[in-house]
């Protein structure tokens, strides 16, 4: 379900977001779950996510459509909505988009956005991401943007199913995650440079995460790693990455429901 979280140029959270005595620090001996988003700072605590006019956000917006291909009579899912940052985005390029999260704090802040922006094919529902209530193959286009690195590994499964499950034959299932083995999020998990992100319960690899969308009966029609949103090492990534894990971003994988 996400965006960044705050500390950088990273993943977002589960079908929900938002401990303790700060932010981002995770619940002893707990699961990180919709109420760890929704007693916490986490919605407040990430200003280049709440402007979606920011370098990071606009980035984010581009990459993320390239991969998902909106098309104007798709009917949309956006599983672990955050923000609302992909329901604002493509609103106009759509025919309807849903943002599902499991965190009431994240829908009470999408709603108000609506209310200050509204839109007649934009809506919110709060719902856990692997079991949204939503109708059989009645989607088009599912999104799942900086969801799946928050997402413990039985909740992946549940939440790959239920993207196939609501999908028409034919539908596409867009996933963009980080990449855990890029230099930035090694630096960032041995708390070398910012600090871990605790709601990052369980980075997934290229492999896995093909594995994940092939196993709920996907066929993988696209995967490939995607360069970061910072300039000069964005030039580096472009260049390299091909040869050098390290430089390796992020992970986007599209997978496509058969027609039979």
């Amino acid at each position: 379900m996400r965006e960044p979280a705050p500390g950088g140029d990273s993943g977002g959270a589960p079908p929900g977001s938002g401990g303790g005595s700060g932010p981002r620090r995770r619940p002893t001996g707990g699961r990180i779950d919709a109420e760890y988003y929704d007693s916490t700072t986490y919605f407040q605590a990430a200003p280049q996510l709440l402007d979606r006019e920011s370098r990071f956000q606009r980035y984010r917006i581009r990459m993320v459509t390239a991969l998902a291909d909106p098309r104007p009579d798709d009917r949309v899912v956006d599983l672990g909505c955050g923000w609302g940052t992909f329901e604002f985005a493509l609103a106009d390029q759509v025919r309807e988009i849903i943002g599902v999260d499991f965190s009431r704090k994240s829908i009470q802040f999408c709603e108000a956005e609506l209310r200050t922006s509204p839109r007649e094919n934009l809506s919110f529902l709060c719902a856990d991401a692997g079991d949204t209530g939503l109708q059989a193959e009645s989607v088009d286009l599912v999104v799942a943007a900086d969801l799946f690195e928050h997402l413990y590994p039985e909740d992946s499964v549940r939440v790959a199913a239920e993207a196939f499950r609501i999908l028409r034959p034919g539908g596409r299932f867009a996933v963009w995650t980080p990449h855990r083995g890029h230099v930035l999020e090694v630096l960032k998990n041995r708390g070398i440079v910012l600090k871990p992100d605790p709601t990052h319960v369980d980075y997934k690899s290229m492999v896995r995460l093909r594995g994940l969308l092939e196993g709920a009966g996907f066929r993988v029609q696209r995967a490939y790693y995607a360069e970061s949103h910072l300039p000069v090492l964005q030039r580096v990534e472009r260049l390299l990455s091909r040869w050098i894990p390290l430089l390796r971003r992020r992970i986007a994988v599209l997978g496509v429901k058969p027609e039979s």
